[in-house]
């Protein structure tokens, strides 16, 4: 324990950030770090339970009260060398995992949790600032070869701990460049690119070979997989969901990830014809999740003439719901930077037609307020509320409504079998789809989930395939041919 009763002495100190004014003028991160102390001072929060139950709330695992005591004790490398046993890139989680170690975390139960997140993003940054995070390529080489088909943070994953494990590794990536939904799904001022970059950086230095604008299937024939001992589909979730909504096809309603990746592209010098602009428009953002809070914070910084968010489902509490104790993920209203940016949040709110004028454009939406009836063992019942359609004025409609699941193409030129989700079908708890030699890992496997979830099943997906080609359980960490479990 870095410092008894530290709990009872330091309360939980988050990073500040810019001004709205200010940040909203550009797509860089805005967030202030701690200063060291205070880093320390947080780290000397943890309690280091008994039984430590942020632990089982993170996916990978992370020995969270073990690197805590260390960045309270100053021992920044160290702490940099516990985290990096569990979790490949923390500079990815340290900024956009939403935290489930700190929902389950003991002391928030009667207090503010650890800032574990921050913690942990700090332990990084400092990392990379001091120059302790190198090329560390394994020692030798395996003779066999493993196909990456997708570079989010599960193909990185699983191409880092396979690389390490001394096998050969090329991640086709089709679009045109690294990353996957972390490079365009994500806006810059959530994470600047050059974090991803960095860390290809590394990775391209260990042996790992990377190919961008190949779409397997499309661009790419299957065939020429053949010559690959093992594959690993990490391609995530990526089929958009829509609606069956009249005058859908309005010019001016659009997906969200095409809004944002054409923005993140611009950012980075791209030029895209006919981008989609909020500027000076009337935008609603229908979907109340992370993407939607994106598109919040994307059409700020475009000037939007006015911003209105809508959700079908009822706003959570303030706090904790009962249905949802401790340990557990809780319902609970969340209220983003983009959120204080400047949006109208609006709940229970159904979109029954999009409304365009004669040229096809679109100008107004109109909706009906809802309810959800609660039947015992039956789906939650939508009912409209009769007399409470309303007509919103609205220029641009940006659909934040998630993934329904991956794209089929691979699984049917592959013969790889999917489950009655779309999902890549495996068996419980394992990763081998039914062709012995492809794996499938991340949001391809589980359906659309959170960042962590996606490093986990790259780690998971690694071991299995390594076992597939060697036999051996276990995968080295570094190049000198430390072992730990995958």
């Amino acid at each position: 324990m870095g410092q008894i009763e530290g709990f009872k002495i330091h309360k939980r100190e988050n990073e500040s950030t810019t001004p709205v004014k200010e940040r909203i003028k550009n797509f860089q991160e805005f967030t202030i770090p701690l200063k060291n102390d205070s880093l320390k001072n947080q780290g000397a929060r943890c309690m280091s339970c008994g039984v430590p139950f942020c632990h089982s709330g993170c996916p990978l695992g992370n020995l969270i009260p073990d690197f805590n005591e260390m960045v309270h004790k100053g021992e920044w490398k160290k702490a940099l060398d516990i985290l990096h046993a569990t979790n490949n890139f923390p500079e990815f989680t340290g900024r956009l995992c939403p935290a489930p170690c700190e929902k389950a975390c003991v002391l928030g139960i009667i207090n503010e949790p650890v800032s574990i997140e921050n913690i942990e993003k700090y332990i990084i940054e400092k990392g990379f600032s001091e120059g302790w995070i190198l090329p560390n390529p394994p020692i030798q080489r395996t003779g066999k070869s493993v196909a990456v088909i997708g570079s989010g943070p599960a193909g990185l994953a699983t191409a880092q701990q396979l690389n390490r494990a001394g096998h050969t590794i090329t991640v086709f990536e089709r679009d045109d460049a690294i990353g996957g939904l972390l490079r365009y799904g994500i806006p810059n001022f959530k994470m600047e690119k050059g974090i991803i970059d960095r860390r290809v950086a590394i990775l391209e230095a260990e042996g790992i070979t990377f190919k961008t604008n190949v779409n397997v299937g499309v661009n790419f024939h299957v065939e020429h997989l053949d010559s690959f001992d093992s594959i690993v589909l990490c391609g995530g979730a990526t089929e958009k969901r829509s609606l069956p909504t009249p005058g859908i096809d309005a010019d001016g309603v659009v997906q969200a990830m095409d809004f944002l990746t054409q923005q993140t592209k611009v950012v980075f010098g791209q030029e895209i014809k006919d981008q989609v602009m909020a500027t000076d428009k009337n935008v609603i953002v229908i979907g109340g999740g992370d993407t939607g809070s994106d598109c919040i914070g994307t059409s700020n910084r475009h000037g939007a003439k006015s911003i209105i968010n809508f959700e079908i489902m009822p706003k959570p509490p303030e706090h904790r719901s009962p249905k949802t104790p401790w340990p557990y993920w809780p319902l609970q209203l969340k209220t983003s930077t983009s959120h204080k940016e400047g949006v109208e949040r609006n709940w229970l709110i159904n979109t029954k037609e999009f409304i365009k004028d004669k040229n096809g454009k679109l100008t107004a939406l109109k909706t009906i307020n809802v309810k959800w009836k609660m039947i015992p063992g039956e789906r939650p019942k939508l009912i409209e509320i009769e007399g409470t359609e309303k007509i919103w004025p609205c220029d641009l409609a940006l659909l934040a409504l998630g993934f329904t699941g991956p794209e089929s193409t691979l699984a049917d030129k592959l013969g790889v079998e999917t489950n009655v989700r779309s999902n890549y079908k495996t068996e419980y708890g394992k990763y081998q789809t039914n062709v012995p030699k492809i794996f499938t890992a991340g949001d391809m496997r589980r359906g659309q989930s959170l960042i962590v979830w996606a490093i986990s099943e790259g780690r998971e997906a690694a071991k299995e395939v390594n076992k597939y080609l060697s036999e051996k359980d276990v995968l080295p960490t570094k190049g000198k041919g430390d072992l730990l479990s995958a």
